[in-house]
């Protein structure tokens, strides 16, 4: 069930737009934000709010590749894999970073810190390779870099 608070963000977001259904990403997001993901509940009660299906809603959750439709740790780390991400060292900085964290893509680390997901592109591509904590994007990343850069998001 949605909060109050939910409910009144996602209320917000309606009022923006001429049609409830448009609202869907960003009301998705109030969910995310106040949940960290969206399950299959919150995502059935806020279709209904938006007059839309769960199966619709759920299909522009699972294309915008930033809703999380299962739990993810305190940080997520989005590792570019963009064509200019994999010439200027990609597989050095995907390699160590799941050496470092004991993990793969899609897998939390076992003290819920830090979950890593490749990302088709950051946008970045003049400063690869690039990757994106939170919000915080990281440029040019070194190996050198990586383990100062995983200390900032404790």
């Amino acid at each position: 069930m949605l909060t109050t608070e939910e409910i009144a963000q996602i209320e917000h977001e309606i009022s923006l737009v001429p049609q409830k259904k448009a609202a869907c990403i960003e009301a998705l997001k109030v969910v995310q934000q106040h949940r960290g993901w969206v399950s299959d509940e919150s995502l059935k009660d806020t279709a209904t709010m938006l007059g839309m299906s769960a199966e619709e809603l759920d299909s522009v959750a699972t294309f915008y590749n930033l809703i999380f439709r299962q739990p993810v740790g305190r940080h997520v780390i989005l590792l570019c894999d963009s064509i200019s991400c994999w010439v200027m060292g990609y597989e050095q900085i995907r390699d160590h970073l799941m050496q470092k964290l004991q993990i793969k893509y899609g897998e939390t680390t076992p003290d819920g810190r830090f979950t890593l997901l490749p990302n088709v592109c950051l946008g970045t591509c003049d400063h690869a390779p690039a990757l994106m904590i939170d919000d915080h994007l990281y440029q040019n990343v070194t190996i050198e870099e990586l383990d100062a850069i995983l200390h900032h998001h404790r």
